[in-house]
């Protein structure tokens, strides 16, 4: 099952609430969403990385929210929607916006053509905040839904971070959201890069 067929899966499976079935034909349809990347050179800067990235952290969060201490202790405790909803959307305010041109790169001492992303955003309406934008389009978010793709950059976005503290303390689906985000783009990336490079001929 390649990374599209997965995210269908998981989407039509979790993702039943009114309005669900016209964002999924407008990711489908009518955006780049499953050949976007996830940024122009860190983390999934390649075609399909934005759907391997969103589902990245799903499992990310699946398993976050599995933990022993999670639900023990902090108590815990979402629908399968809601964590499908707020990791395979996280992102949405990535679609459209990766343009490809071509730049020199210097290989193998030689300066040669090659295709690079660029960032060109025709609807610069901020980052979390885009995506709930976008998502409200065709279906409603739970108050906590809104403030954790909202805030799921955490305290490495531009925000107070008295502010990004206190979206944390009020809803923890936030904290959970942005804390497997970040175990996707940091240690999940680096993973496969490592794996890349043992696997390259020398």
């Amino acid at each position: 099952m390649n990374n599209k067929e997965r995210f269908l899966s998981i989407y039509k499976d979790k993702i039943t609430r009114s309005g669900s079935e016209k964002l999924l034909h407008f990711l489908e349809e009518k955006s780049d969403f499953f050949t976007a990347p996830a940024s122009t050179k860190f983390h999934g800067s390649y075609q399909g990385g934005l759907v391997e990235h969103s589902l990245q952290v799903y499992d990310c969060l699946v398993d976050y929210l599995e933990r022993r201490r999670v639900n023990d202790v902090y108590e815990l405790s979402y629908s399968d929607e809601t964590i499908a909803i707020v990791s395979l959307l996280h992102d949405l305010c990535k679609c459209d916006v990766y343009k490809t041109q071509m730049r020199n790169k210097k290989i193998d001492g030689q300066w040669q053509q090659v295709p690079t992303y660029v960032f060109d955003d025709m609807l610069p309406y901020g980052h979390g905040e885009k995506s709930v934008y976008m998502i409200s389009g065709y279906m409603r978010l739970t108050r906590e839904e809104a403030f954790a793709i909202r805030y799921h950059m955490g305290f490495s976005s531009s925000e107070p971070a008295s502010q990004v503290g206190k979206a944390f303390e009020l809803f923890p689906l936030a904290f959970a959201l942005s804390t497997a985000d970040m175990e996707a783009t940091y240690f999940l990336e680096q993973i496969k890069k490592n794996s890349s490079m043992k696997n390259t001929p020398e």
